[in-house]
């Protein structure tokens, strides 16, 4: 990579770092606004959660509407896309029998969210069987839509997926949606920061993202974008000051979901900090240097391991899942964290062990060789 930001992150120098997609990492002057913010807060607690706060939310969703292209006021703030989530599926007025659909390649935590909505509404829960290895954009387009029926209300699809990494043709789907009168949510956590994200031109019915992964915001930072004419209809988790507003404010759906109480705000003002931070670091070149390196990668250990591409090389950004010959994936985490100071994901997706390595601005092709070298002592 031409420009190498590692000194820009606070990371440990000792540890590999590719498991960015994760939790993401902090970028030093995000983290300085950050700090800034929060002692405004405890300078003058008053004033902050009285004046400043709302005037700085205003401010700071403008940035991000312009970022992801879409109106600041259909904007709201949460701590992250499960939480977000369950405020639009909790909200949803799901009738017995009727259908929400997503993919075997959903986040677990939203499965299990998705699994108890529909038990409570005595709806059932779909989820098409896309496999991996996947060879084209028609083969997932098949599988997913013959999953679809007549009681099909909700669709939910990753934008990009958490285990296996592949950026999914959610263009298609939402317009799909769009033409048959079915609900679409997208869940875009990995999205931000990672690949052009346009929400008009998408046009989803609701679509959340995280700040805090590819964007390098402050943990606990996300937003949940719904479309004007629905949005009366996402009632907020905590009913607080905002519900029933004694000064409302341009809509119910921010007076709703802004304001529930005493909370540390701070990560959702960074917004702007880390949209400069981008700018002045040319983020979609790096960020196109990043994903030649994971293709880069992909192929090294592909050839080594004998075994076909999982997926074009198009469905991927700067993450990539691969099987790997082995049984026990907390025996081999374990050994790549102690042993090799690596910090990567190992798990089990569908009774095979996958790894997933993520690259950002402070990888290097030298990490990356690392990893290689490690997996072939591990597999000798």
């Amino acid at each position: 990579m031409a420009v190498n930001l590692k000194d820009q992150f606070f990371l440990d120098p000792d540890i590999t770092f590719l498991n960015h997609g994760s939790f993401g990492a902090c970028a030093k002057p995000v983290y300085e606004d950050l700090l800034n913010w929060q002692m405004q807060m405890e300078r003058e607690p008053v004033k902050f959660f009285e004046d400043t706060i709302f005037d700085a939310l205003k401010k700071s969703r403008q940035v991000l509407g312009n970022y992801i292209n879409c109106p600041a006021d259909d904007l709201v703030y949460f701590p992250n896309p499960t939480t977000a989530i369950n405020a639009a599926a909790r909200s949803l007025k799901l009738e017995p029998g009727d259908e929400v659909l997503s993919t075997n390649h959903i986040y677990g935590a939203l499965d299990r969210t998705w699994k108890y909505i529909c038990e409570k509404n005595k709806a059932e829960f779909v989820k098409a069987d896309i496999p991996f290895p996947i060879q084209s954009k028609d083969e997932f387009l098949n599988c997913f839509f013959k999953a679809v029926t007549s009681k099909t209300r909700v669709i939910f699809l990753s934008h990009i997926t958490s285990m296996t990494a592949m950026i999914f043709p959610v263009e298609e789907v939402v317009e799909f949606s769009r033409e048959n009168n079915i609900l679409s949510i997208i869940d875009g956590a990995h999205a931000p920061g990672h690949i052009p994200l346009d929400i008009l031109t998408l046009s989803p019915d609701i679509y959340t993202g995280a700040c805090h992964k590819w964007m390098c915001t402050p943990k606990g930072t996300s937003f949940l974008y719904v479309k004007k004419e629905l949005q009366e209809n996402i009632h907020p988790l905590v009913v607080s000051w905002g519900w029933e507003s004694e000064n409302p404010g341009v809509s119910k759906f921010l007076d709703w979901h802004e304001w529930q109480g005493t909370r540390d705000m701070s990560g959702f003002l960074t917004i702007p900090a880390a949209v400069k931070f981008m700018d002045d670091n040319d983020w979609l070149n790096v960020g196109g240097k990043c994903s030649e390196m994971v293709i880069h990668t992909r192929n090294k250990l592909l050839n080594y391991l004998n075994i076909s591409h999982p997926c074009p090389d198009d469905w991927l950004g700067q993450m990539a899942s691969i099987p790997l010959p082995f049984i026990d994936a907390v025996e081999i985490k374990n050994a790549l964290l102690n042993k090799y100071h690596i910090q990567v994901p190992i798990f089990t997706w569908e009774g095979k062990v996958y790894l997933r390595y993520s690259i950002q601005a402070y990888n290097s092709e030298s990490d990356l060789e690392k990893l290689l070298s490690a997996i072939k002592e591990l597999l000798g």
